[in-house]
This record gives C-alpha cells, structure tokens and sequence, in this order.
C-alpha cells in the first residue's frame, strides 16, 4: 500500500493521534501535521512523536495533503471545513471520526460542495473517557470496528484507500448509510451515555450522597464509567443526532415505567421475568462479543 505523504489532524487527541501513531508503525505515513489552539496539547504531541509537525491555522495545515482526518467535536468540524475548503488539494481525501453521521454528512454537503468526490465521512468505534495528545496509543483500534458512511459522490478509490488504511490499523470496517448509523449507535452508545449522566445527577440530588458513594463498588463502577466522558463531545452528540436519541430515551422511560409498576406492585414473578430476559440477552451477546 502506497503510504500516505501528509496526514493532517484536525484534532489532535485520543482519535487523531492513535490514527496517527498506528499508520506511524506500519510505515504508512511519512509526515503528520497536528493543527489545534491548545499549544501545551501539541507539543505534548510533538513531544511523544504523535505528529512531526504542529499548525494553529487549518488553511495552512492543508496545503498539500492528501489525507486530512477532523478529529473533534462535531459541533467544531463545519467551522474547520469552510476554513481548509479554499487549500483543499484536488485529490485529498477527506474524513472524520464523528460519532453522528447524518449531521456530518449535510455539514460535508454545506462546506465542502465542489470536493464531494473525495469525502469519506466515519466513525471509529474506540472511545474513551481520556482526551488529548496524551490517551493517544498505537493499538487503540486493534480488532475495533469503525463505520464508513460514503456520500452518494464519494467515488470508489476515496472509500477503497480509507478502508485500507483503517484496516491498516487493525480495525474491521463496515459500510452503511448515515441514517442507519446514526439509530444504531443512538441505541447502543449515545443514550446509554445519557442515562449514566441521568442516574449521576439523580444520585448527586440525594441529602445522603456522600454516604452512597463512601459504599459504591464494582457495579457502580461498571455502570457509571462513561458518566465522567467529555460534557462537550456528548452534548453535541446527543443534539446532532436528537430525533433517533429522543425517541430511544422514550423506550427507556417506558421500560423504566414498566419496572417501577412490577416493583410496586409486588409482582416478583413478573419481575423476574423483566430481568431474566435482560439477563439472558446480555449473557448471550457478552459471549459472542468475547470471541
């Protein structure tokens, strides 16, 4: 595989950089420049050989490329896309590690209209609760999925040489629409975020608060790990992609009304049938997620 001579991170944390070091090590990249306004970010970047190069200005950045990768908020990347429009080359490969995929693609639509051909919008499922130049590592996306949603324009040679070089980095990479995505992971990661903030809030709002959290363990642990993910990233991720959050939140408040009534009513039987149908599914599908 020809290895790319100028990847450019729009971002350059935990997605950019593990990207980064990932083509680094399998000799697929010759120059990364990392553009960001945090200055101490990159040169902590610089610092651990993430990226060779650091940029505070997008246009600049671009100029020669042929790979650029936003790797920021969503609610940041049409901003970076009407800047680097002008010093896009011709052929430069264009992609994104948003986490919602109909918003980016009308965002890709609205800033980058004349390089549609060349537009790869994705999604490497690899998240973290760590942020910055430092949570960058080579393995990130070893035996990790990420989802490629090409637009109608995008030509074949822009989908083929982005699934190759993710391949390259260990993951496994599927294809879908963006609607299909975005009520995908609407259901399996961004409410169940939403609903670890919820159960936060409603625990912090207890007067015996400080008592709770002296006795959590392990299954509070589990259950509230991503309650301490980035505020920004989930709130412009939960707004992006609202209709198929809102109507999955409604599921839950059902089920949740479901449970509440069994639990009022006493009906032990009925209840352990409600957990034993969740019990039996999640035990199934933690079996074929281990192979």
């Amino acid at each position: 595989m020809t290895p790319v001579r100028k990847l450019v991170l729009l971002g350059t944390g935990l997605i950019g950089g593990s990207f980064a070091l990932a083509l680094k090590r399998a000799r697929l990249v010759q120059h990364v420049v990392g553009v960001g306004r945090n200055a101490a970010n990159l040169s902590r970047a610089l610092d651990l050989n993430v990226i060779d190069s650091a940029s505070h200005v997008a246009v600049e950045a671009v100029e020669g490329a042929d790979l650029v990768l936003l790797a920021t908020p969503v609610g940041q990347m049409g901003r970076l896309m009407a800047e680097i429009a002008p010093a896009l080359p011709d052929d430069c490969i264009v992609t994104d590690g948003g986490s919602t995929k109909q918003d980016v693609a009308a965002l890709y639509r609205e800033h980058l209209a004349g390089h549609l051909s060349h537009c790869v919008p994705g999604h490497p499922i690899a998240g973290s609760e760590l942020s910055g130049a430092a949570a960058a590592q080579y393995g990130l996306f070893e035996g990790r999925r990420v989802v490629l949603t090409p637009l109608p324009e995008t030509i074949a040679g822009a989908v083929g040489r982005t699934r190759d070089l993710w391949q390259a980095c260990g993951a496994d990479v599927f294809e879908m629409t963006p609607a299909e995505h975005d009520g995908i992971f609407a259901a399996v990661s961004h409410v169940p975020h939403l609903l670890s903030f919820a159960y936060m809030n409603a625990l912090l709002d207890k007067p015996d608060v400080a008592g709770c959290l002296d006795f959590a363990a392990t299954g509070f642990r589990d259950f509230t790990r991503i309650a301490g993910s980035h505020p920004d990233m989930w709130s412009d991720i939960a707004m992006a992609n609202r209709g198929a959050v809102l109507a999955d939140l409604r599921a839950n408040v059902d089920a949740l009304q479901q449970l509440i009534g069994l639990v009022d009513a006493g009906d032990a039987d009925a209840l352990k049938v409600f957990i034993d149908r969740a019990s039996k599914a999640r035990t199934e599908w933690g079996g074929r997620a281990r192979k």
